[in-house]
């Protein structure tokens, strides 16, 4: 399998999915795990549980990550922010997410983020 396993949400584009799929990785997406309306808080405990990286570009989720982090829980999650999308194309976002699963040090920190290319 190429890539890490992910877990996405409604805030990540189909056409990135696609491109992840394409390239055979294993993608769980939430709205096909849960429905349309699923609690945060269950999206990221499904996603720790069953160890897969949780990528996002939801603020809120973010802050989830963030306390829990704090409180010293186990997870990894990718994540960028909206504002990206106006500077990269899914493409980028695809290639910056196999790059990310190509690092021999990737998720030494819980939290992977996605910079811009442009």
């Amino acid at each position: 399998m190429a890539g890490f396993p992910a877990f996405t949400d409604n805030h990540v584009r189909q056409q990135i999915v696609e491109g992840l799929l394409r390239g055979g990785w294993k993608v769980v997406r939430s709205v096909d795990a849960f429905g349309e309306a699923e609690d945060d808080d269950v999206l990221f405990d499904y996603a720790a549980k069953e160890g897969l990286v949780f990528v996002t570009c939801d603020e809120k989720i973010h802050a989830i990550a963030n306390a829990r982090l704090k409180a010293g829980e186990a997870f990894r999650m990718v994540f960028w922010p909206q504002a990206h999308h106006a500077r990269m194309s899914d493409g980028d976002f695809v290639r910056a997410l196999v790059e990310l699963s190509e690092k021999p040090d990737a998720f030494c920190y819980a939290i992977e983020y996605i910079k811009p290319t442009r």
